[in-house]
């Protein structure tokens, strides 16, 4: 059911910080985008393409940010999520509750930051890691 590691989500107080250290540390083998706000989650994302997978980094765009709230808890951030390909978002979030797994928010599928249909995982469902799927 599962494909690959899309990415690793990674909350950062500083997005430019961050995303100019990431560029830094990997250099030219390293495709850094640029600052995309996603108003609709309340975060402001930037992804690092490695090639075989990316790096999410996450910074709040305003105060009721789900990731203002990380910060609180983590003020100098941390790893937020890791993000896992699905073929079918529906069948996947079928599977996952017969599983008795929970999805966030309202359990139906919205769109994320690919512009393409995304679920959350409960971190409580899955050893305290907040799991998003996203259809491929």
């Amino acid at each position: 059911m599962l494909g690959r590691l899309n990415h690793v989500a990674i909350a950062v107080p500083d997005i430019k910080q961050a995303a100019d250290t990431y560029r830094a540390t990997f250099g030219m083998g390293a495709k850094v985008s640029g600052e995309v706000a996603q108003p609709d989650h309340g975060v402001t994302t930037v992804f690092i393409d490695l090639g075989n997978t990316k790096i999410e980094l996450l910074e709040p765009l305003g105060e009721n940010s789900p990731i203002a709230n990380f910060l609180k808890k983590n003020p100098s951030g941390g790893i937020h999520h890791v993000c896992y390909e699905v073929e079918d978002i529906h069948s996947a979030c079928a599977r996952m509750r017969e599983m008795g797994a929970t999805i966030t928010g309202t359990g139906e599928p919205r769109i994320g930051a690919h512009g393409k249909p995304v679920v959350f995982m409960h971190p409580k469902d899955f050893n305290g890691t907040l799991i998003e799927l996203e259809q491929v």
